[in-house]
């Protein structure tokens, strides 16, 4: 058996958040490929998190800028370590480095930070994205982290297209692997037009690409299609709900902010339509994926749709603008020919984009081969190179000045 460690930014919670969903999925991805699994995290734990002991995981606390971090990996010495998205490889790259040369360096950056942000400020200026918002001083410290691993998980192809085409980064430190669902899920029958009712949406109220597709449903998007379908209703879904979020829950309006749903492919399957109008963001949606499994039609934006639009078509439609979004959603809650095209298309995307069996064979293949040839992976990534012997000697310093300073007496 070989041994992983993930170093998290948070503790997983599948039920709140498709990040927390990706790295389940991940965790048992790894365990598939005989890895022993020990997840590490300096946050604090969660009511929701998911219960690792059961899944065979080790759980362990680490602290940030503390050298009982270099104790524990060099006790542990796992054959791999994960980076919870660029911030934990920051963190403890540098240490990983010196305690534990030889582990495999993974990052999985479970979408582009910096793209989500570019996208997020451009949104607030009304402008379109250019190579000023994609330069920024966070994709600098995103994309040099992917250089000083060994591989960066991507879970969007439009974001492997963006890291090779705009930032040079060679195909080999990235492997495009989306949410993977075993053939079970994939084939699974769901609820038909006549045994579903209302609209919903879904997303963790903390992820600020969800708040804004909410804010635009109440405002400008729901108005439009309750006019036309006055019985209908939009059940809002979504972990952590603040009180701006629960302040705009109207029964007389139909605009029900129902928050934590205990089981969302339930909630999902039982709606007839998804309405995603998200005008920023990054990686691939699990709200979207949610759809597809349970063959719900979906309404969203180019944004929304990004990385899991398919030759076939989309399984409802993609709209950018109040008039036309609010237009696609009513006909396909209305249209039960129009509707169930939808519902069949998505069957079909789903078994494309999320089929385990194969994305899991081509991870594993582009794994091994770097776990054999680790040498000569190193040395071709120049650029790696460079900003390991360099970059992380500013944020080691950083962190044991910190260290030390926090071991000194306090000040009576």
């Amino acid at each position: 058996m070989k041994s992983l460690l993930i170093i998290g930014w948070v503790w997983p919670e599948p039920n709140s958040s498709a990040a927390g969903s990706r790295m389940l999925q991940l965790i048992q991805l790894f365990q598939s490929l005989n890895y022993d699994v020990t997840f590490a995290s300096p946050a604090q734990e969660t009511e929701h998190m998911v219960d690792l002991a059961e899944l065979g995981v080790v759980s362990a606390d680490i602290k940030l800028n503390c050298d009982s971090f270099d104790d524990f990996i060099s006790s542990l010495q796992p054959d791999a370590v994960m980076y919870d998205r660029y911030m934990m490889e920051e963190q403890f790259g540098w240490r990983v480095a010196k305690y534990c040369p030889n582990a495999l360096r993974i990052l999985d950056t479970e979408d582009l930070q910096s793209l989500r942000n570019a996208r997020h400020q451009a949104f607030k200026r009304e402008k379109c994205l250019d190579n000023t918002d994609l330069n920024t001083e966070l994709a600098i410290r995103e994309v040099a982290a992917i250089f000083r691993c060994d591989l960066t998980i991507m879970i969007s192809p439009a974001e492997v297209d963006l890291l090779v085409s705009h930032y040079q980064v060679p195909t080999n430190l990235l492997c495009y692997l989306p949410f993977i669902y075993d053939q079970e899920m994939l084939v699974r029958r769901s609820k038909g037009f006549e045994e579903r009712h209302h609209f919903i949406s879904i997303g963790n109220f903390r992820h600020a690409p969800n708040w804004d597709s909410v804010l635009w449903l109440r405002q400008q998007i729901w108005p439009e299609i309750r006019k036309q379908l006055p019985a209908a209703e939009l059940h809002i879904y979504g972990a952590y709900p603040p009180k701006k979020a629960t302040d705009l829950h109207c029964q007389k309006s139909g605009f029900l902010v129902k928050g934590w749903a205990e089981d969302a492919l339930a909630v999902m399957e039982s709606a007839r339509v998804c309405l995603a109008p998200l005008r920023f963001g990054a990686g691939i949606k699990g709200k979207l994926s949610d759809a597809m499994l349970c063959a719900t039609p979906s309404i969203t934006t180019d944004i929304g749709a990004e990385g899991m639009t398919t030759e076939h078509g989309w399984p409802g439609a993609i709209a950018n603008s109040v008039d036309t979004f609010s237009a696609q959603a009513i006909a396909h809650y209305q249209d039960q020919n129009l509707w169930e095209q939808a519902s069949k298309q998505a069957v079909t995307n789903r078994q494309q984009l999320f089929n385990k069996v194969a994305f899991e064979s081509s991870f594993a293949e582009q794994l091994q081969e770097i776990e054999v040839n680790s040498t000569q992976h190193r040395l071709q990534n120049f650029v790696g190179l460079m900003l390991n012997h360099h970059s992380h000697k500013s944020t080691q310093y950083m962190s044991q000045w910190i260290a030390a300073k926090n071991k000194l007496p306090a000040e009576s």
